[in-house]
């Protein structure tokens, strides 16, 4: 007599919901953590936009620089400090307090808790970045970008290629302590090389064109460039998309567990 299998019992989409549902209570209870994502990007539009002159700039494609420079500047900053500072703490934490080993043995696998916590991170950017543009619209008459839909693709790929970056960091780093520390320095260098402190003109002539295609410099220029119209780089996007797909495939092999 051979015994029936046992069915492999998998998550179903209610399981799926409840996590990302759970994750975000989480995420919410931290209130200090949510201060970077909704409340900076809205202090930054505040600060710049009571400073700034309205009057277009040439260099700009005719409309003034905090609609093309300051905008595509907060929109990846805020996406960079989620995806590659905040969530790998999270990460960092679950697997130090063993969450992430007691899921392993269970029908409920560790990675669904790292795609719940990329769902809620990006549902913060995406809140922080809205309520940046409603700011900057209604106080400052802020344009839209004339490329939205391009605009709306290039915000999707920093995204990847931050979210991809912040998985790495998350799996080199044994506590959460060194998440912070290890993302922080990730992300002011990719800030500093970007021109997120000033126009990369200052900078050496290789450090100011490697700064262009780091994930920075190379989502700000492209958000700029759907805000005046022109289109994004392609070498830009090119370079999104291999960061996206590097990060990823190395944060996959390099990831622990416990």
């Amino acid at each position: 007599m051979t015994a029936e299998a046992v069915p492999t019992l998998r998550p179903g989409p209610r399981a799926w919901v409840l996590l990302i549902l759970t994750e975000g209570k989480l995420v919410a209870r931290d209130t200090a953590g949510l201060v970077i994502p909704l409340g900076l990007p809205m202090l930054i539009m505040v600060m710049n936009g009571l400073g700034s002159d309205r009057a277009p700039v040439p260099e700009f494609g005719g409309l003034p620089p905090l609609d093309a420079y300051v905008v595509p500047l907060t929109i990846a900053m805020v996406v960079a400090l989620v995806g590659v500072v905040n969530m790998p703490s999270f990460l960092a934490a679950y697997r130090k307090t063993g969450v992430l080993r007691r899921l392993s043995v269970t029908p409920a696998h560790p990675a669904m808790v790292l795609v719940a916590q990329v769902v809620v991170s990006f549902v913060q950017s995406v809140s922080g970045v809205i309520l940046a543009l409603v700011v900057a619209r209604l106080a400052f008459d802020v344009t839209a970008p004339r490329s939205a839909l391009a605009a709306v693709g290039v915000f999707l790929l920093i995204a990847a290629a931050m979210y991809s970056v912040g998985m790495l960091v998350a799996a080199i780093s044994p506590t959460v302590n060194s998440s912070v520390a290890i993302g922080l320095v990730v992300f002011f260098a990719f800030f500093a090389l970007g021109g997120g402190f000033g126009g990369r003109e200052n900078l050496p002539d290789w450090l100011a064109t490697a700064g262009a295609y780091l994930p920075f410099g190379a989502g700000m220029d492209a958000l700029g460039a759907c805000w005046t119209g022109t289109g994004p780089h392609g070498g830009q996007i090119v370079a999104l998309t291999v960061t996206a797909v590097l990060a990823g495939v190395a944060s996959a092999r390099l990831f622990r567990w416990s």
